[in-house]
Formats: C-alpha cells, structure tokens, sequence
C-alpha cells in the first residue's frame, strides 16, 4: 500500500523525536558525569640530613610508611644538606604543579623560616606551600612516652627527665622544645627539663643537674630527635640512667607528617581537591 503524505510526515516527526530525545539524554549523562579525580600535590618530606648513615635509612623507613598511609600522594623526599637527594633538585624534577614541602624537623628555626620558602621561591614551576614543623604537637608526646617506656623509665618518685633537643638560636624554636616538655611532664606527671646538643642551654648535663638539685636522683633522657645522629648519640652518653631512642619511625611520627601535609593542602583553592580525609589530630 502506498505511504501517504501525511503519514509519511508522521513517521519523520516520530524519527525525528525520538532522536532529539536520545540526544537529550546523552546531553544529560554528560552534564553528570564525574570529573577525573585531580591528582593531589606531590607530598615532599625534608629532612635536614645528616652523616651518620643510620639517619638516611631511618627516613627511608620513614617514608615507606607514610607512602602506605596516602597510596594516593606521590611522596618524594629532599634534604637540605649533606645528603642526597637536595631539596633543590628534588624540587626541580617534580612536575609543574602544586606541591607541598613538609619539614621533618621538631620546631621553627632557620631551616622553616627561611631555608624551605626560599627552596619554593627558587622553583617558579611549582606553586609550593611550607607546612608547619611537626611540633609541638601531642602526637610527639605519644611517640616520647612510647620510646622512655621502652627504654625501661619507671614512672615513679624521684624520677625526673631531661628532654635533649638539637637546640636552636630562634627564640620560636626553643619555646616549641620547652612546649614539648612541658606537655610531657603532664603526661609523666614527674618534672622535664628541656636541654640542647648545640646553640642553646642548658646542656643535658647542666639539665641532670639541675634536677638533681630538686631531688630528683633518678633521671631518664628523652631523645627529641627525627633519627640516630650525632647529636642523639651525644645526649645518650651522658645520661645518668636510661636514655629512649630516637623517634624515627614511630607511627605517630608518620602520623603526623600526614597531617601536616594536609594542613598545608587545604591553603590551595577549594576548586581542586587534595587528597584524601585529613588525619583527625588536634593541632
């Protein structure tokens, strides 16, 4: 039978209605279809380096572990002296972008203040932000009381602790150690002298003193230091009674640089995510 007109008109509308329908739909699944997920800012923990060998495993090991707990983050490590890689050229090998650099040091000083911001400054390819240093902070002291737990410290009277520290000449940095110590003697609940390796007093020995003019007879060392090194050597020698390890790759410590990172992260424009959920720790 032959099409009409009119039903040859029908058939090209229905045709045509039906297409501009699938077209509608395909329009709309574009509207909602997910954004690819942005990559989040290369996490670059510096370390401030050091001869001792057992300081660069130790970081190494470090790393691995916060590698685990951000699967998602490209983790890079930079120093800024006497080991490699320097944090020049890690910065420089890393992709235009945004980036975050995270000190591993225990405090503000130069390294903070002056030498990270001025590593960023150098690397116009990167929009980097310099996270804080890792304390004060209460997951330090739980990595403290784990290491004088540890090393056999008896939580009893006439007990007394010397926390040793790297020292610093900025006024900032040596109230972060005495915060620290401070913090801890609440959680130990017996007195903490803060104490320094080098550019502040007073010295470990003048701190066991001192306690030992408060009565306090049976002194622990705490070592407030990233890793083993001259420094955390030195302090340990010339404890009275038990000396803890440094904290190295206690799982606070990995914790934390986390944390950092992700504090620093949030700086960036709300338009483009970073990361995963931040660590809930309080700052």
């Amino acid at each position: 039978m032959a099409t009409t007109a009119s039903q040859l008109l029908d058939q090209i509308t229905s045709h045509a209605g039906s297409r501009l329908s699938h077209l509608s739909r395909l329009s709309r699944v574009r509207r909602t279809a997910p954004r690819s997920p942005v990559a989040p800012p290369p996490l670059v923990v510096v370390a401030h380096g050091s001869r001792d060998p057992r300081t660069l495993a130790t970081v190494r090991s470090l790393l691995a572990t916060v590698r685990a707990l951000r699967p998602g983050t490209a983790v890079h490590l930079g120093h800024i002296e006497l080991n490699e890689p320097l944090l020049p050229d890690t910065l420089a090998r890393l992709a235009p972008g945004r980036a975050v650099l995270v000190p591993l040091l225990l405090g503000r000083g130069y390294h903070v203040k002056h030498d990270l911001p001025a590593a960023a400054a150098a690397a116009p390819h990167l929009d980097a932000r310099v996270a804080a240093p890792l304390g004060p902070h209460p997951l330090l002291v739980d990595a403290l009381h784990d290491r004088l737990v540890e090393a056999g410290f008896p939580e009893e009277a006439g007990t007394g602790v010397v926390l040793a520290a790297a020292g610093s000449r900025d006024p900032e940095g040596l109230a972060d150690t005495r915060a620290t110590a401070s913090a801890l003697a609440e959680r130990l609940g017996v007195p903490v002298v803060p104490a320094y390796a080098s550019a502040a007093s007073p010295t470990v020995p003048a701190a066991v003193r001192a306690l030992a003019a408060l009565g306090r007879h049976r002194v622990a060392v705490a070592s407030y230091f990233t890793a083993p090194g001259r420094f955390a050597a030195q302090s340990a020698g010339v404890a009275p009674g038990v000396a803890s390890a440094p904290l190295g790759t206690h799982p606070a410590l990995a914790g934390l640089l986390v944390h950092r990172y992700d504090e620093a992260a949030r700086g960036f424009a709300s338009s483009s995510p970073v990361g995963q959920a931040p660590l809930a720790a309080s700052a």
